[in-house]
């Protein structure tokens, strides 16, 4: 199970006050020597977290690792890419006035722009994945415009996992549900990777869909370094990860 450490909050940190630290790319460096396989960032259009010489700067540190740069599917962030040459696009939905990123990218209704942007990156080496709802429709339309790769939207599950009213049934639809598309991709020929809102607590159960071969993860380790440093942090997650995976070998 690859785990990619998303690196954004660090720099919302930072940008709080203005200064130069919290450095997102010193962060990156510590990620990687705690057990994390890659990084990844978002380089949003309002750049409210990280910014074009984060981004610039990760590439450079990240030589022979691996650099996941999530984007909106825009000309300006296209460009951007072909600039700076990660090793994964992840392409999503962005709204300005949004705290994060909420719900997959609609790739069906993309139409033949979202297939030029693709066609793009991919023709320039990048390989790219969608951030989309576990829904076969989506999938279908990932591949037919050339990404290799879907990121199954996990907020659902997370919010149902996250329920006060402890509702179990809700939980286990969900999971349910991102099996099934995990599945229906897996079979399409198509990488799955999942995140969003998944945390030490919630990770676990997901280790039991054998599809999925990577997560991302950001807001919730960097939240948990406040407490237990970054390097506990990345590390706690890992063996939270682990330890789902060593369940489902027991279970199967």
């Amino acid at each position: 199970m690859r785990l990619h450490i998303n690196i954004d909050h660090v720099a919302t940190l930072r940008n709080a006050r203005g200064t130069p630290y919290p450095d997102p790319v010193q962060a990156a460096q510590i990620c990687l020597e705690s057990g994390a396989d890659g990084i990844t960032a978002h380089l949003r259009e309002d750049r409210r977290h990280i910014k074009d010489g984060d981004v610039a700067a990760l590439r450079e540190l990240l030589v022979g690792k691996l650099l996941n740069l999530e984007m909106a599917a825009t000309d300006e962030m296209v460009e951007i890419a072909l600039r700076i040459k990660p090793n994964v696009v992840s392409l999503v939905p962005e709204r300005r006035e949004e705290r994060t990123t909420e719900g997959g990218l609609d790739v069906a209704a993309g139409g033949d722009a979202l297939r030029g942007k693709v066609q793009k990156l991919v023709a320039a080496g990048i390989k790219v994945s969608m951030f989309i709802a576990a829904d076969p429709a989506q999938i279908d339309a990932s591949k037919a415009i050339g990404a290799t790769q879907v990121e199954l939207h996990t907020g659902d599950y997370a919010h149902a996992f996250g329920d006060i009213s402890g509702d179990d049934d809700s939980v286990r639809n969900e999971l349910i549900r991102l099996a099934a598309g995990a599945a229906y991709a897996s079979r399409a020929g198509v990488d799955v990777a999942a995140g969003h809102g998944l945390t030490q607590d919630n990770v676990g159960p997901l280790m039991e869909i054998p599809q999925i071969e990577e997560l991302n993860i950001g807001h919730a380790v960097i939240a948990d370094a406040v407490f237990m440093s970054l390097a506990g942090a990345v590390r706690a997650m890992r063996a939270r990860i682990d330890e789902g995976l060593s369940n489902r070998r027991l279970s199967s």
